[in-house]
């Protein structure tokens, strides 16, 4: 799958990692649900974090389709709001 972080590119990732990462997202979604600031940027790097370390760069020329797309580091609680489905930033 591809991942794109917003402002930063895109990585390439087995969806063999979508289980750990499903973890962090639900975490992120507690924290934003409960109003935790600070939880929700702790949550939110780890996430990122988690896909940089795990995904693979791809150029910056190329133009494959996005399979998810998360915010970038900065974004705030209410623009990660903006991008929530029913399952949260991460499907499944």
């Amino acid at each position: 799958m591809v991942v794109r972080i917003m402002g930063e590119g895109q990585v390439r990732l087995a969806d063999s990692h979508l289980t750990e990462l499903n973890k962090l997202d639900d975490e992120l979604l507690r924290e934003m649900e409960n109003g935790d600031g600070p939880g929700f940027r702790r949550t939110l790097e780890a996430l990122l974090s988690k896909v940089r370390e795990l995904g693979t760069p791809l150029p910056d020329d190329s133009l494959q389709p996005s399979d998810l797309i998360l915010p970038s580091p900065d974004a705030t609680l209410q623009q990660v709001r903006d991008l929530l489905s029913d399952d949260g930033l991460i499907p499944g």
